[in-house]
């Protein structure tokens, strides 16, 4: 159902709108178990975000989607709700971003207060800003902007990348491009995965990586991917520098 047929009901269009940040926590991650609120210099890794999303000044409510008890008790210890616990079948390794945030606005749609605009943290970026989450959110103020997301750009050109074929021989992943200098190929940039802005309407109707999304570009120091135990061991070695210098 779109969000217009979701606001036939005059009693969800005449409430004040408001801004919600939701933070997807599942309990079942499997590369790294129990991620979301493994300890991380002194605190949940989870606990970052909510903090992060509190002390931005842009929420009305900071709320955490998960379906994990623990998760959700650590979640309220550091100032976020729990209004629901997310069902199962939204909870496997296969469930998407964007079916876990309609999920959540369907809830507080169901409340009787529709957001005018959700921004979804992850609970893996532990050097996530106020002032990046902040700069998203005037970005999404552009004209005929959709989404605007957290990107950072690759270290590489991936114009010049390799790969190693099925019978073990290597090959260009772009032929014509892999004798080009690198100051003759356009910059490429990917998801840093750490925030989504969007109106509620969008995130019912639109993609996130539309024509008319935006990326706020992040410095690639300040991304880390959490796949593996040497992914976290890596972040635990830059928190402590950054947590030393503070």
């Amino acid at each position: 159902m779109s969000y217009e047929q979701r606001l036939k009901d005059d009693s969800f269009s005449e409430q004040r709108p408001y801004r919600v940040a939701v933070i997807p926590a599942r309990g079942g991650s499997q590369r790294i178990p129990r991620k979301n609120i493994r300890p991380l210099e002194g605190k949940p890794l989870i606990a970052y975000s909510i903090e992060t999303a509190l002390a931005s000044g842009l929420f009305d409510r900071v709320i955490v989607s998960t379906d994990d008890a623990e998760i959700a008790d650590v979640a309220r210890r550091y100032g976020a709700e729990t209004p629901f616990m997310r069902p199962a079948d939204l909870a496997d390794h296969m469930t998407g971003t964007t079916p876990v945030m309609q999920h959540a606005l369907n809830y507080l749609i169901e409340e009787g207060r529709a957001p005018d605009q959700a921004c979804l943290i992850y609970a893996t970026c532990p050097m996530l800003t106020v002032e990046d989450i902040q700069q998203g959110w005037q970005k999404l103020a552009e004209a005929d902007t959709t989404f605007c997301f957290s990107a950072t750009t690759f270290a590489f050109p991936i114009q010049r990348a390799l790969h190693i074929q099925t019978n073990g021989e290597l090959a260009p992943m772009f032929p014509e491009h892999i004798g080009k200098r690198s100051q003759d190929l356009v910059e490429a940039i990917h998801d840093a995965g750490q925030f989504y802005w969007a109106s509620t309407k969008d995130w019912f109707d639109e993609v996130i990586f539309g024509p008319r999304s935006k990326p706020l570009l992040l410095p690639r120091h300040r991304i880390q991917d959490l796949d593996t135990e040497e992914d976290w061991q890596r972040l635990t070695q830059i928190m402590r520098l950054k947590l030393a210098e503070s």
